[in-house]
């Protein structure tokens, strides 16, 4: 199972590369075109869509990755275990808002199957549904950084 996640980590990661350098080239070339006065305008509803599901799909890379911004001043104050217990706590709360995100998001990416990208022809729903797809991501993320927390002993002194 650590194998299969790993593999789809790494994929995740391409996409999000692949996707932010096509949103940077279709604006580009959208914006040098319209000057010449050659519109593009599928590229703008493109590069919308892309955005939408680089932005979450980044989300979840940078949580998997790395660690909160916190306040080292007042968390060092702290003994191991209370820091140990703030942190899960914290991510459970973290949590709590990804799972907000996934119960609003899919009555929102249902709504807006009407609605349609002009130039694509596409429902919109191709780019809300980046919200809880993204989130339920994250919250993958998040577990296993509390699995992982928890199972992790404190050592006294840190």
């Amino acid at each position: 199972m650590k194998a299969l996640y790993r593999y789809f980590c790494k994929f995740e990661e391409l996409v999000v590369q692949v996707f932010l350098c096509a949103v940077v080239f279709l604006v580009f070339s959208s914006a040098i075109c319209r000057t010449l006065k050659f519109p593009i305008n599928w590229a703008i509803d493109l590069s919308l869509l892309l955005f939408a599901w680089t932005v979450f799909l980044g989300a979840d890379m940078a949580l998997r990755n790395t660690d909160l911004v916190n306040v080292d001043m007042i968390i060092k104050q702290l003994s191991p275990g209370a820091r140990k217990g703030l942190y899960i706590l914290w991510q459970i709360v973290i949590l709590a808002f990804l799972a907000s995100l996934v119960l609003y998001g899919i009555p929102l990416s249902l709504e807006s199957s009407k609605r349609l990208f002009q130039t694509l022809g596409i429902s919109y729903s191709w780019a809300t549904i980046s919200v809880p797809v993204g989130s339920f991501l994250m919250m993958i993320s998040t577990g296993i950084k509390i699995y992982k927390a928890a199972k992790t002993p404190v050592v006294k002194g840190k």
